[in-house]
């Protein structure tokens, strides 16, 4: 034999296996990425109705939450989330329609991009 290994040697490739899981970041011409943590971040302001609690619910600091609505902001040329401002009556944060479509948008790639690899297994 020349020594290659048999097709029963070789062990099953990773992409063989049921339970591929896809994760997708964008990276804009803008030179900004959206990718799972920015969109997670959007998700939990529109479910919580607040930056600050949406950072607690995820763990980080809300000048990080911050600094990555920034990011956002830039790269996609517009505000994604509504502000008002907090004090003693509270605040508030909505998402703006250019933060919905981000979601919608990166969730719909994700799922695409989840199929096909769905199809490898």
């Amino acid at each position: 034999m020349n020594g290659a290994p048999l097709p029963s040697d070789n062990p099953p490739s990773p992409l063989d296996q049921p339970g591929v899981r896809v994760v997708i970041r964008l990276d804009l011409p803008t030179g900004g990425r959206v990718g799972p943590g920015k969109i997670a971040l959007l998700e939990a302001i529109d479910s919580t109705g607040s930056i600050a609690a949406a950072a607690r619910a995820l763990g980080m600091s809300y000048p990080r939450a911050q600094v990555l609505l920034h990011q956002l902001d830039t790269a996609l040329g517009r505000s994604v989330v509504l502000r008002s401002a907090g004090g003693r009556r509270g605040g508030g944060a909505l998402l703006a329609p250019p933060g919905v479509a981000a979601i919608e948008r990166y969730r719909a790639i994700e799922a695409a991009a989840q199929r096909a690899a769905d199809e490898l297994a």
